[in-house]
């Protein structure tokens, strides 16, 4: 624990009694703040640095860096726009193709549109929600053999917290030269345990990694990403887009497009103290999915991957409903409702959102069923054992 909380109290005081919503309802999930935090707040707003100039941004980028296992961090306003920044630093360009998880939230996609580029969608596997390796190797080699043009960039996704299956997928980028960047947004402490890439973070093993510091991930900055590599030069010119591209010159000179995409100071005093908690949150995610898991077990629900030698971190426990009598993952949403459980779908596949309407996809239909049929359960790090067996109560009920 840092010396900075010599005035600030015990960690866990981080929630009043209360604090999970109004009326008695469990939300999906909560930041948990505490002194820890804090401190580190008012540290930064006292210091006179409020914006992206001050001495935590370059601590957080410092320690964060250090923490996932990567050369370089360079600290973003978002997830979004660490991607989008990813994207450029990866040579994307307009009419570029880049493969993408079509089971996944809308900003792991978003920023290819920003660039022009084509969005092309690859289906799930079931074993670990994530993009399925043999449909990216399957269509690299195709086009290969086609002559066809290879995408510029596969964007590998770690879904929920749960690491996808990489090894296969480097193998085929690098048989055909393609990049690869990961979208980490929602995996903070995951990783892998075994294989190839044994003791290795999400986020590290593609040329560029990408994470996200939003107010419902396992660590916040209330809202801010992470660009991480181990290369560089494309870490020098991560830093020069995300300040407008600015040079130094008696007067203002910025020698290409920019961005005003820089973490403030303020946001980054947050991440340091969420960063130093970091291993209680994962920890605290990881027991909450143990017991889900250990009382859910005997219902028609398909509970989230456990797969040999992949550390979860399981940001959001999300669970699929298996149709009994007619009713299905929008009835157990309404019931648990009543119940005061703040449970949520997951998201609609990407291909069937509008603006990508049009967009080619990968095979088949698994990620439409995980949408049909998904839902998140509550699951914030200071969730109580007496408010988690409420939310295992209302799921049993629905189903007794």
């Amino acid at each position: 624990m840092s010396d900075r909380l010599a005035a600030g109290g015990t960690e866990r005081e981080a929630h009043a009694p209360g604090s999970h919503g109004v009326a008695g309802t469990i939300p999906l999930a909560v930041p948990n703040i505490g002194p820890l935090e804090r401190h580190y707040v008012v540290e930064a707003v006292e210091s006179g640095y409020v914006s992206s100039v001050g001495p935590f941004v370059a601590e957080f980028e410092d320690r964060f860096a250090h923490r996932v296992g990567a050369r370089h961090a360079i600290a973003c306003a978002s997830g979004t726009a660490a991607i989008h920044i990813g994207l450029i630093l990866l040579g994307v360009e307009r009419d570029d193709d880049v493969f993408c998880s079509d089971f996944t939230f809308v900003g792991s996609v978003n920023p290819i549109a920003y660039l022009g580029a084509r969005p092309v969608f690859v289906d799930s596997e079931p074993r670990t929600w994530n993009l399925d390796p043999a449909l990216v190797a399957a269509e690299l080699d195709r086009r290969a053999a086609a002559g066809e043009e290879l995408p510029k960039v596969v964007e590998v996704v770690h879904v929920l917290g749960q690491p996808a299956d990489i090894e296969p997928i480097v193998d085929a980028c690098d048989r055909h030269g393609v990049a690869i960047l990961e979208d980490a947004a929602e995996s903070l402490g995951a990783g892998w345990s075994a294989g190839r890439y044994a003791g290795r973070h999400t986020g590290t093993v593609g040329r560029v990694g990408c994470f996200s510091f939003n107010g419902n991930k396992i660590a916040t900055t209330g809202g801010g990403g992470m660009i991480v590599t181990d290369d560089d030069a494309l870490a020098e010119r991560a830093r020069h887009l995300t300040t407008q591209a600015k040079v130094p010159d008696v007067g203002y000179l910025h020698d290409e497009v920019g961005y005003n995409y820089r973490l403030t100071n303020i946001a980054a005093g947050l991440g340091l103290a969420q960063l130093e908690r970091l291993d209680e949150f994962v920890a605290a995610k990881q027991r909450l999915a143990r017991r889900y898991d250990e009382a859910l077990a005997d219902l028609p629900l398909d509970l989230p991957p456990r797969v040999t030698g992949f550390d979860a971190t399981y940001w959001l426990y999300s669970v699929m409903v298996s149709p009994a009598d007619g009713r299905g993952r929008d009835d157990l949403l309404a019931h648990l409702a009543r119940r005061g459980v703040g449970a949520r779908a997951l998201w609609r596949p990407l291909h069937a959102q509008p603006p990508f309407a049009a967009a080619r996809v990968l095979a088949g239909s698994v990620g439409d069923g995980f949408f049909e049929r998904g839902l998140s359960l509550p699951c914030s790090t200071d969730l109580s054992e007496k408010d988690q067996g409420r939310v295992i109560e209302a799921v049993r009920s629905f189903f007794g």
